[in-house]
């Protein structure tokens, strides 16, 4: 005979469980208040970054650049001693410029990725779901900031190997990172935006490759503001790589810099860009 017809009482394994049988009918509260976008920006970010797991190709061509930016230009302008740069080698003065540089490179074109999802029906999926706009351009936009912190790392290695004199505080690298990140976020977020007003990936590569270099040369990436014609220097005022530069530098090599000015310019800069895109992300679905 079984146990339900022999009089014997079931044993504490096959009980069931009160609460395990209330949740089985009333599901938990979902997450209300303060706590909605940073989880839901955390889920975006981690979705976006488990791409990597798939193709790393991007990370391994993406490095050649910047080295070669260190190894040929850095180096010939070193010995040559052309450009002033307050006393500290060249390819030292270069490296955080090269940092900066790499990390735009990868963020400006993230633009395309969404359009691509929006051909394929990804993104009118994303939109459908109670995740807010700015959380899912957010999760985008700091997903694309690791990305180039993992290109900054690399860049560190190639300058250190070259000699470069940098800063090896854990504080100041921390910083390093969140520079690296907010810069990223605002440079991913204007391409995504341009993409909310061209629609197609030919228009937005055109002005991705028409934008990037006049964004890099009219900053303080490869020589000091105080050379620049007037005209130049005011540009590269409005121009937040000019910032995110002047703040690797100082944190990477110590040389003077407005620390809370740039992050505060970054930090105005990186909102500005999730406002704005976010706002462009329901035209773009369409």
């Amino acid at each position: 005979m079984s146990e339900a017809h022999d009089g014997r009482r079931p044993d504490s394994a096959d009980a069931v469980d009160p609460e395990r049988f209330e949740l089985l009918l009333v599901p938990p509260a979902p997450r209300t208040g303060w706590r909605v976008l940073p989880a839901r920006v955390l889920a975006m970010c981690v979705v976006e970054l488990q791409k990597l797991r798939h193709d790393r190709t991007e990370l391994y061509t993406r490095a050649i650049q910047p080295a070669l930016w260190l190894l040929i230009f850095g180096e010939t302008f070193t010995h040559i001693r052309a450009i002033p740069t307050g006393g500290i080698p060249y390819i030292d003065f270069l490296a955080p410029g090269i940092i900066a540089q790499s990390a735009m490179f990868i963020a400006i074109f993230y633009g395309i990725m969404i359009i691509w999802e929006r051909d394929a029906g990804i993104l009118t999926k994303l939109l459908v779901t109670p995740t807010p706009r700015a959380a899912l351009i957010s999760g985008k936009a700091f997903a694309s900031g690791v990305k180039a912190l993992i290109q900054a790392v690399v860049v560190i290695v190639i300058a250190a190997a070259l000699g470069v004199a940098l800063t090896w505080n854990p504080l100041k690298l921390l910083g390093v990172a969140v520079v690296v990140i907010l810069g990223s976020a605002f440079f991913s977020c204007l391409s995504i935006t341009i993409a909310g007003i061209v629609l197609t990936r030919d228009r937005l590569m055109g002005i991705g490759q028409a934008i990037t270099m006049p964004l890099f040369f009219a900053s303080n990436a490869l020589y000091p503001v105080a050379i620049m014609p007037g005209w130049l220097q005011v540009v590269s005022k409005m121009n937040p790589l000019s910032y995110q530069v002047d703040a690797l530098r100082g944190l990477l090599l110590g040389t003077p810099s407005h620390l809370l000015l740039d992050f505060g310019v970054l930090i105005f800069a990186a909102l500005v860009g999730i406002t704005t895109a976010s706002s462009l992300l329901g035209r773009l679905a369409r």
